[in-house]
C-alpha cells in the first residue's frame, strides 16, 4: 500500500481473516418555533434546515469512519428502530437480557450487550474482569484499594491511545513484548490481558492463540478491541480463544454512533451489564439509551442480511468512475485501485497520483482546498514511493450515491486551477537556538510549565520540548523571523499527543499559534531564558 487508507485512527488494518464466515465486504429540514408557535422572526434569509440551520457545514466523507467525521450514516432501519424504540417505555434490565440473548443467537457468541460505544465496552468489560459484577466493588471502582485484582496485561504490539478505556476503571497497565515477559506478568493480581486487533498481532509470538492459552492458563480472560472491524460470524476472536470482543456500533455495522456492542462469555457480559448505567458509581455517566439498544440491535440484524459483495461491488465502481472521469480530464494523473488487507475497515481505496513538479501543486493542497471549498469534502493525501509524485486517496466506504460524481468533478477542478502553493522558505533572519519558557493558552484551559530547548543549524531546529509530565524531541525550521517547531508523543506509551508551534520570533520572544490535532488550537508565546 502506498497511502493509508481507511483505518482507525491512523486507519490500522488487520491481515488474514481465518475460520468461519468472514462478511466482507436526520436531521430533517424546518424553520425553529417561538413557544406561542409562531415562526421567529429575522431580517435575514432563513438558512437551511439541519445542521445549516445552527450554523455548521456538513461534509462528504471520503476518508472513512473517523469518529470526528462522526462515524457513518445509520441505517434506514436502524433509523425506524429508533424511532419505534422512542415510543414506549421498557425496563432497561429486561431490556438488555433480552437483547443479550438475541444478539447472542444472531452472532454466535454466548451473550451480547450493547453499550455507549466501542470505548464504553472496553470499560465495562475490564470492569466485569475486575470485579465479576459484585456491588460492592462495583462502587469502589476506579480505587481499587483492597481489590484481588488490580493490573491488566497489555502486549507491547496492542499499546495504544483506546487503552485509556482499561486503565480508567482504576488497572495498572503492565506491558509485555515476549511470551516469556507474560508468562511472568500474569497472576492472581491480573484482571485481563488486552489485545488491540490489528496485523502485527498475529504477525508476532504473541498472537491471539498463543495469549489465550497463556491467559487461560492462569484463568485470566482475554478483551479483544476489534472496534473498526467488520462483525465475522462465527466470530474469528472468539474462536481463537478471546472470551470477549468488543466492536463500534456506528462503524462497519451502521448503527448509531453512540453506541457499541461488547460479546462473549455470558457471565462476564453480564456482568458488564452489572457495571454500566443505569447501574450508580463509575458508569452512570456511561448511559444507553432504549432508542440505541434497539437501533444497535437492528444493525445487527441488518449485518447478517445485507449483501455485502453487493455493496463491495458498489464502493469499487464508485472509485472506477472518480479514476476514469480525473484521468481523462487532466493528464499526467494515474490510478490505482488498493485492496485491503484484513477486517478492520474493509474497503477498497484508490490512489490518484501526479508529477507534483509538473502540476504545480502536491495532494496536501487539494485535501484543504477540498475541505474549504463548497460542497466540504473530506479525502487523504496519498503517499508514493517515487518522491516526485504526490496524490489523493479517497475511500468510497461512507459515500452515498452520486457523491462519488460531485468528488471527481471538485478534484478536475482543483487539479485543472490549482490552488495557491505555500510561499517557499526563505533564509533565516533569527537565530532560535537556546532554552524557550512557553505560556500555551489552549481551546480550553492553559499552561505554562512548558519549554523548547532548541539548537539551530541553517534553517533546521532540533531539540526537546518538555511537558507537564513529560519530553519528547522536537524538530522544526526557520524562514525569515518564522519559526515552526513539532514534537509527538507516541501512542506506544497508551495515549499520543502532537504540538505543531508556528510563529514569530522577535529578539527574545516568540508568539503565534498552535496545533495540537485532535485537542484543537491554541496560542503560545515563549521567552528565552538567558
Amino acid at each position: 500500500m502506498r497511502t493509508d487508507p481507511v483505518t482507525r485512527r491512523a486507519m490500522l488494518g488487520r491481515s488474514a481473516a481465518a475460520g468461519g464466515a468472514l462478511a466482507l465486504g436526520p436531521l430533517f429540514a424546518g424553520e425553529a418555533v417561538a413557544a406561542d408557535g409562531a415562526a421567529p422572526k429575522s431580517s435575514a434569509a432563513p438558512k437551511k434546515g439541519g445542521y445549516e440551520h445552527i450554523g455548521v457545514r456538513p461534509l462528504i466523507n471520503g476518508r472513512g469512519t473517523y469518529t470526528v467525521l462522526s462515524g457513518s450514516l445509520i441505517l434506514p432501519e436502524v433509523r425506524e428502530a429508533i424511532d419505534a424504540a422512542s415510543r414506549q417505555y421498557v425496563q432497561l434490565d429486561e431490556l438488555a437480557d433480552g437483547v443479550g440473548r438475541r444478539l447472542g443467537e444472531l452472532t454466535g457468541a454466548e451473550f451480547g450487550m450493547v453499550s455507549s460505544g466501542c470505548s464504553a465496552a472496553l470499560t465495562h468489560a475490564s470492569a466485569a474482569c475486575t470485579a465479576g459484577g459484585n456491588p460492592d466493588l462495583h462502587i469502589q471502582i476506579p480505587n481499587l484499594s483492597g481489590f484481588t485484582k488490580t493490573e491488566a496485561v497489555i502486549p507491547k504490539h496492542s499499546r495504544n491511545v483506546y487503552e485509556a478505556a482499561i486503565s480508567a476503571v482504576g488497572l495498572k497497565v503492565v506491558e509485555v513484548a515476549t511470551r516469556e515477559e507474560m508468562k511472568a506478568a500474569l497472576g492472581p493480581q491480573t484482571a485481563l490481558v488486552y489485545v488491540f486487533a490489528m496485523p502485527r498481532v498475529d504477525e508476532s509470538e504473541l498472537d491471539l492463540k498463543t495469549i489465550a492459552e497463556l491467559a487461560h492458563a492462569k484463568d485470566v480472560p482475554v478483551l479483544v478491541d476489534a472496534a473498526a472491524e467488520v462483525l465475522t460470524i462465527p466470530n474469528v476472536h472468539l474462536e481463537r480463544g478471546a472470551d470477549l470482543v468488543a466492536y463500534s456500533g456506528g462503524k462497519a455495522l451502521r448503527g448509531p454512533q453512540s453506541a457499541g456492542i461488547l460479546l462473549g462469555r455470558k457471565d462476564l457480559v453480564r456482568a458488564a451489564w452489572v457495571h454500566s448505567a443505569p447501574h450508580h458509581g463509575y458508569a452512570r455517566g456511561f448511559k444507553v439509551g432504549k432508542e440505541e439498544v434497539m437501533g444497535m440491535l437492528a444493525a445487527v440484524e441488518m449485518w447478517v442480511r445485507r449483501d455485502h459483495k453487493a455493496e463491495y461491488a458498489k464502493w469499487t465502481s464508485w472509485l472506477r468512475t472518480i479514476a476514469k472521469r480525473v484521468s481523462a480530464a487532466v493528464p499526467g494523473v494515474t490510478s490505482e485501485l488498493v485492496q485491503p488487507e484484513g477486517l478492520s475497515n474493509r474497503t477498497p481505496t484508490l490512489n490518484l497520483f501526479w508529477d507534483a513538479k509538473k502540476r504545480g501543486v502536491v495532494g496536501q493542497t487539494i485535501v484543504d482546498a477540498l475541505w474549504e471549498g463548497e460542497p466540504r469534502i473530506a479525502i487523504n493525501p496519498a503517499s508514493s514511493k517515487d518522491p516526485a509524485l504526490s496524490g489523493l486517496a479517497v475511500t468510497p466506504y461512507m459515500l452515498e450515491p452520486g457523491d462519488e460524481k460531485t468528488i471527481a468533478d471538485h478534484i478536475v477542478k482543483r487539479l485543472k486551477n490549482p490552488p495557491p502553493a505555500p510561499a517557499k522558505p526563505k533564509p533565516p533572519s533569527v537565530d532560535a537556538s537556546g532554552t524557550w519558557s512557553l505560556e500555551i493558552t489552549y481551546a480550553a484551559g492553559a499552561s505554562s510549565a512548558h519549554q523548547l530547548t532548541l539548537k539551530q543549524d541553517g534553517a533546521k531546529l532540533t531539540g526537546t520540548h518538555r511537558g507537564d509530565f513529560v519530553s519528547r524531541s522536537a524538530t522544526g525550521s526557520v524562514s525569515a523571523d518564522e519559526v515552526t517547531v513539532s514534537s509527538s508523543y507516541g501512542e506506544e506509551h497508551g495515549d499520543s499527543l502532537s504540538y505543531t508551534f508556528t510563529g514569530k520570533l522577535t529578539g527574545d520572544a516568540m508568539s503565534g499559534s498552535v496545533d495540537l490535532g485532535e485537542y484543537l488550537k491554541g496560542s503560545w508565546k515563549a521567552t528565552r531564558k538567558t
